[in-house]
């Protein structure tokens, strides 16, 4: 029996509704206890190609799930960066680390910026799929926010606004499970991924309001506030991408509460300037996983409103726009084409949503696998 439609919709709301994050507890009730994915439902065959691409997607939002849920007491930036290996290790990409002395060579300024409040190191990662016969010339970049806890720093964030923070890497586990997904499957593109990770604390060197930060591309940057440090991290992996080539980059982090306020927990906030056939496959790519895009505009004059006047660019605009101007902030750090997705409202949950579970339900990965499936689909037609 062809593993699609229904049925595959069926087994994969299934599977994704029974995680649950309760490593830490010392006594589980027996119905809370879960079985890995992998080993439910086989009877559909191993040879079912629809079926072995379930698996490894569900396996890996498992994993992302994980990621996310974990406190900043058990995995900070340097632990971030082990499960990724550990990652790449079991799904065939490679995984290179960039330490805080490579990161201080390379003057990423912004990394280095909002990790100055931190006890702990910042890390750069580099993730790429890249098999013998690849069939695209130029890379698909893909960079995740790797913010592991966002106190926002000195513009310190409202207690109740802190208890969910250490998912502010959703990001970066979504372009982790995406790549993981895409290797598992072979598919036949090559596909970099960059996280930069860091946690964001109001330590005593912590970066200020009002500071000028000079970046990976040599940009300066006026502070304009500190809980703006996604973006930080953000430009210079965008920068770096640059390096590559790309055919495209596209960026996913939880960034902005304005796109949190705009689409609540059911749309991803999409925008850039890419070929419009990325957008339109993306599109599709979200109504068939049900992690659904809204595309918002991005008219030249929302770069009005992150000019500074000491600086090249500020990294916030007033409370207007506040989602179009941090995508704004990106696109001046963006060589290739960029697609920017928000995923501040879906990337963590304050209660169960059917299979999309509370705190780290794993947005994002779902979206980016299909696309870069149908991405190598495309490809393999004109081949």
């Amino acid at each position: 029996m062809a593993f699609s439609g229904a049925v595959g919709a069926f087994t994969e709301g299934l599977l994704l509704s029974f995680y649950s994050f309760d490593k830490y507890k010392t006594v589980v009730d027996d119905r809370e206890k879960t079985n890995y994915p992998s080993k439910l439902l086989l009877y559909e065959g191993p040879d079912d190609e629809e079926f072995k691409w379930l698996v490894n997607l569900t396996e890996s939002v498992w994993l992302i799930r994980d990621l996310i849920n974990e406190p900043v007491s058990h995995l900070n930036a340097p632990a971030l960066a082990e499960e990724i290996k550990k990652a790449g290790e079991e799904s065939g990409f490679t995984v290179e680390v960039l330490n805080r002395g490579r990161i201080e060579a390379l003057k990423m300024g912004g990394l280095l910026a909002v990790n100055r409040g931190s006890v702990d190191p910042p890390v750069f990662c580099i993730l790429e799929w890249k098999p013998e016969k690849a069939l695209n010339k130029k890379p698909v970049v893909l960079v995740g926010k790797g913010v592991v806890y966002d106190t926002g720093g000195l513009n310190i964030k409202p207690g109740d606004y802190m208890e969910n923070m250490k998912g502010d890497m959703a990001g970066a586990a979504a372009v982790t499970g995406a790549i993981r997904t895409i290797a598992k499957a072979g598919l036949p593109i090559h596909v970099v991924g960059l996280v930069p990770a860091t946690d964001n604390r109001p330590g005593g060197n912590a970066y200020t309001q009002g500071e000028i930060i000079t970046m990976y591309n040599k940009m300066t940057v006026e502070v304009g506030n500190t809980d703006a440090e996604g973006r930080l991290i953000l430009a210079d992996a965008i920068s770096y991408a640059s390096k590559y080539r790309p055919e495209l980059i596209i960026d996913v982090a939880t960034l902005t509460g304005a796109a949190a306020m705009a689409f609540g927990i059911q749309g991803v906030a999409v925008m850039g300037n890419a070929d419009r056939k990325y957008f339109r496959m993306l599109e599709e790519c979200g109504n068939e996983v049900f992690e659904r895009i809204a595309e918002m505009p991005f008219w030249e004059e929302y770069g009005e409103l992150i000019k500074s006047d000491i600086a090249d660019v500020r990294n916030i605009g007033g409370r207007e726009a506040g989602a179009i101007t941090a995508g704004k902030f990106l696109e001046r750090f963006a060589e290739y084409p960029l697609i920017h997705l928000d995923i501040a409202g879906p990337g963590m949950l304050k209660k169960d949503d059917y299979y999309r579970l509370k705190e780290g339900p794993g947005t994002g990965a779902r979206l980016l696998s299909e696309f870069l499936r149908r991405f190598a689909g495309s490809l393999l037609k004109k081949n």
